[in-house]
């Protein structure tokens, strides 16, 4: 029986990679450049939105798209290497490349950059997009027709509703897993080493009814 492809969306910061340690490094830099006091420890508890939500606590309104800039052209050579994949997050992808499935990362990072960090991790998704965050993620869901999301965070599980795909929630990143179901997520998985076996058992049910 022939399957019409699915497709499965994932976020990037917190759900594929654990971009704590090169987003940490990247604002000490932008600190020391621009000889602005950044408090690097809690920026990096509160990733998720995009960077400007971030700068906006560090500078003046009328600086932050020069340091916006600033900040994602230092990215590369500071951020990529230092940043790690999450456990199970190659799995999960592959996962679904298994089932016969098309899998998209839609991030609010800077879309550059969202590629160098897969490059770099030899995660290769077939959709990139980026620039965008909670709701706004739904856009890139519906063109694609993802019917599932997976991420992180209450703006993750409110980009997968306003599509209408399935939030899949992983409470490795700023939310709780209390949170998360709070926010209207369908799943909540401790990480993504679950959504293998998660995902089998959806395949399945989805295949009886």
């Amino acid at each position: 029986m022939a399957h019409m492809t699915f497709t499965v969306g994932f976020d990037l910061d917190m759900t594929l990679i654990d971009s704590r340690p090169g987003i940490h490094a990247c604002y000490l830099a932008l600190s020391e450049r621009t000889g602005t006091y950044i408090d690097a420890d809690l920026a990096v508890t509160r990733l998720g939105p995009p960077l400007v939500e971030e700068l906006v606590n560090w500078y003046p309104e009328e600086q932050i798209p020069a340091m916006a800039d600033l900040y994602r052209e230092m990215y590369p050579t500071i951020a990529i290497a230092a940043t790690p994949a999450m456990a199970g997050a190659r799995e999960a992808m592959a996962a679904v490349r298994a089932a016969g499935g098309r899998t998209m990362v839609v991030t609010a990072k800077y879309e550059p950059n969202a590629k160098l960090h897969l490059a770099h991790l030899g995660i290769e998704p077939d959709v990139v997009v980026g620039d965008l965050w909670a709701e706004q993620k739904a856009q890139a869901l519906r063109e694609y027709g993802a019917t599932v999301y997976v991420g992180d965070h209450v703006g993750d599980v409110r980009g997968a509703r306003t599509a209408g795909a399935l939030s899949v929630a992983v409470a490795t990143g700023p939310c709780p897993a209390d949170e998360l179901r709070a926010a209207g997520a369908g799943v909540v998985l401790d990480d993504l080493q679950a959504f293998p076996g998660w995902l089998a058992g959806y395949r399945s049910a989805a295949a009886r009814a």
